[in-house]
């Protein structure tokens, strides 16, 4: 069970994802070894610094791949694809300042914020950092970042990311092998 927030038309899960089985019931494998991460053209998952209790509050990192598998989210929710991404930035009143709007209040989880952030969508957008293409992790308290579903090319797929001291909600294209946060959105 997710806590959900509706923001415009789109209602979304107001926290990260943390399943380690696709809804078909297969197991996403828990890759923890770097050289092992960096070679995937799979689905897989981690926790943060292979510490499991970092994902009771911030989720686990998934690969694109495991994205791609169209089995990640619940029944009845999928990864959001860019222009849905596009869909809750605009409604927010754009990239400039929809950060702000989606990002956790205070310094419980961020290691900095600015007085702009205000929460005011219940989104509640953690920095649960993010793990390298090659394998190492960074980040975690200073970043979050959330895969869509949409493709760049061949190597690489879009996704957002909101910054501890920004208000800006970036768009980003990054490689399928790094590791990132998931938001389930409704059918």
């Amino acid at each position: 069970m997710y806590k959900t927030v509706k923001i415009g038309t789109q209602t979304w899960m107001a926290e990260n994802l943390k399943v380690t089985h696709y809804t078909n019931d297969s197991v996403i494998p828990n890759v923890t070894e770097d050289y092992a991460w960096h070679l995937l053209n799979s689905g897989a998952y981690c926790d943060y610094g292979n510490i499991l209790t970092i994902s009771t509050i911030y989720g686990r990192l998934y690969n694109w791949y495991a994205v791609n598998n169209g089995n990640l989210c619940p029944t009845g929710w999928h990864v959001p694809n860019d222009a849905e991404w596009t869909t809750l930035s605009e409604y927010l009143g754009g990239d400039s300042i929809a950060g702000c709007k989606l990002k956790e209040i205070g310094l419980s989880h961020w290691n900095a914020t600015n007085s702009s952030t205000i929460n005011e969508t219940g989104f509640t957008a953690l920095p649960s950092g993010i793990r390298c293409l090659d394998g190492p992790y960074y980040f975690i308290n200073d970043l979050g970042e959330w895969w869509s579903s949409s493709e760049f090319d061949p190597h690489y797929a879009w996704q957002r990311s909101i910054n501890s001291t920004y208000n800006n909600f970036k768009r980003n294209c990054v490689n399928k092998n790094n590791g990132s946060s998931v938001r389930c959105l409704k059918d």
